[in-house]
């Protein structure tokens, strides 16, 4: 099994947030790596791994960091993958990370999910290669039919709320 998606974190300790996209992708089955690189202590090393991971077969790179945020554009500077920057919550409640991400120059794009966002990165890289790839295309197809059960049965749960003054 070759990993399709390839998800990067400027430490360890962003794993708490990061953890959610390996889980989608676990329960997806869509095969995945994940690792941690600084753009700032380990810069050799980032863009290593950029200018290899499409000859590894990665197809989507989501990348986590928080504060000053480089990773993800660092990452998108070396390779013509796609890359999903995931801003983590830190400092000014993620808004210094998420500037960072979204900022990028001409011909560097970073797509950006909102703060703490890794499961919807997660998601967005599926939808990406499920434009290639039939399966990933059920699988994500099946996924998004479950979302509005979810909302039917919190409606049904909430109706069985009482209070002396509601109406539903």
């Amino acid at each position: 099994m070759k990993a399709l998606v390839s998800i990067i974190m400027g430490s360890t300790s962003d794993m708490p947030v990061m953890e959610k996209a390996c889980k989608w992708l676990n329960d997806m089955e869509i095969p995945f790596e994940v690792n941690a690189l600084s753009a700032h202590r380990t810069p050799d090393a980032v863009e290593k791994f950029a200018r290899e991971a499409k000859d590894r077969g990665i197809k989507v790179i989501i990348a986590g960091a928080g504060m000053a945020a480089a990773l993800p554009g660092v990452i998108a500077a070396s390779t013509t993958l796609p890359v999903i920057g995931v801003p983590i919550k830190g400092m000014l409640d993620g808004l210094d990370a998420m500037l960072s991400i979204i900022q990028m120059p001409p011909g560097i794009p970073v797509a950006t999910v909102g703060v703490n966002g890794a499961m919807n990165a997660a998601i967005l890289a599926a939808e990406m290669m499920a434009l290639g790839d039939e399966k990933i295309a059920e699988k994500v197809a099946a996924y998004k039919a479950t979302l509005g059960a979810k909302i039917e049965k919190a409606n049904k749960d909430l109706a069985e709320v009482k209070y002396d003054f509601k109406v539903n």
